[in-house]
């Protein structure tokens, strides 16, 4: 197939074309704007592969996506492209609305105007994949309670509601122009190459550079982490074997409070490398309690049991395991 993955360049985005070109025969085109979150250096490993090509193109821009999906014939469109960092969203949502609401109708319009262009056989083949998160949902208030893909949607933030709406496009696609779709909702996740933003990548910089370690509010915050790599396996399982009009929640079955994950990446750097800053003994004492993020969810929680079932994914890595390759990845390797 040509694979067209849009924000190819980001963190999972760049995990997943890796794992494409890696193990699949197909041709992948990336779709990237380059913000600042875009990172062309984790792609080094495919960049010179004859079966991958890079697009440096904003997916709001019509005629260039038209341009694209028909010089390279595109079979499969796995919709990564968004902002994606809920500080950024609560301080400036303007570029939220239109990359992940906006910049999804444009991306859906076109898709729909290519495949109607297309020989039947290769219509009735086409699909489109949103990849979307499970902050959607909201928060859960009950210790037992999971999200499921039938959970009502509940979004907190500017970037959970833009993505709560980009979600609601794509369905409406679906409905109203038979645009064959489907949904993946996953959970936070992890690994290398993430920006320096996210609660881990930040973690490790801020300590081995004795810099205080910010927790929002108490840190009691709940969250479920995947590994990347387990979430790409996922992703294109879904989007090649699921079934069209299907929502599929992956998660990693890691549900830990902020304040645990920060003391798992503290005592690792203890371990690997013991704090060498002026006036501490472990990375621990860093930890700096910091007011707390408006509209703050107090815990997300999937239940993968769908994707498990009906297509066979289960995560391969714990926390444990995940977080001790993620550590040893930022202080080897680098940002």
């Amino acid at each position: 197939m040509n694979i067209l993955v849009t924000g190819g360049a980001g963190f999972i985005g760049s995990a997943l074309i890796r794992y494409l070109i890696s193990n699949t025969e197909h041709r992948v085109i990336n779709v990237d704007k380059l913000t600042y979150a875009g990172n062309l250096a984790a792609l080094s490993a495919v960049a010179d592969n004859p079966r991958y090509t890079f697009e440096q193109v904003d997916i709001c821009n019509r005629a260039e996506l038209d341009r694209i999906l028909k010089v390279y014939q595109v079979n499969l469109v796995m919709h990564l492209a968004a902002e994606s960092h809920v500080d950024r969203s609560i301080d400036k949502p303007a570029a939220f609305i239109e990359t992940n609401i906006l910049g999804t109708y444009t991306l859906l319009e076109a898709c729909r105007c290519y495949r109607q262009q297309l020989p039947p056989q290769a219509q009735a083949d086409f699909r489109f994949h949103h990849v979307s998160t499970d902050e959607v949902y909201g928060d859960l208030a009950d210790s037992t309670d999971l999200f499921t893909e039938s959970t009502a949607y509940a979004p907190s933030s500017p970037y959970s509601a833009s993505k709560a709406a980009s979600d609601h496009l794509v369905r409406a696609w679906l409905r109203s122009y038979d645009l064959p779709a489907v949904i993946t909702n996953c959970s936070n996740n992890y690994g290398p190459y993430q920006y320096r933003e996210k609660l881990i990548p930040l973690i490790i910089e801020r300590a081995i550079t004795g810099q205080a370690l910010p927790v929002y509010g108490d840190g009691q915050q709940i969250r479920d982490w995947l590994y990347v790599d387990d979430h790409v396996r996922a992703l294109y399982l879904v989007a090649t074997q699921g079934k069209i009009g299907e929502t599929y929640n992956i998660g990693g079955h890691n549900e830990l409070t902020n304040l645990e994950v920060i003391g798992q990446v503290c005592s690792l750097l203890d371990e690997i490398r013991p704090a060498a800053v002026a006036g501490i003994k472990h990375y621990r004492e860093l930890i700096t309690f910091v007011t707390d993020r408006p509209g703050h969810d107090i815990r997300y929680a999937i239940d993968a049991t769908k994707i498990a079932k009906t297509l066979g994914w289960t995560p391969t890595e714990t926390f444990a395991t995940g977080i001790k390759k993620t550590v040893h990845w930022y202080l080897d390797v680098g940002k």
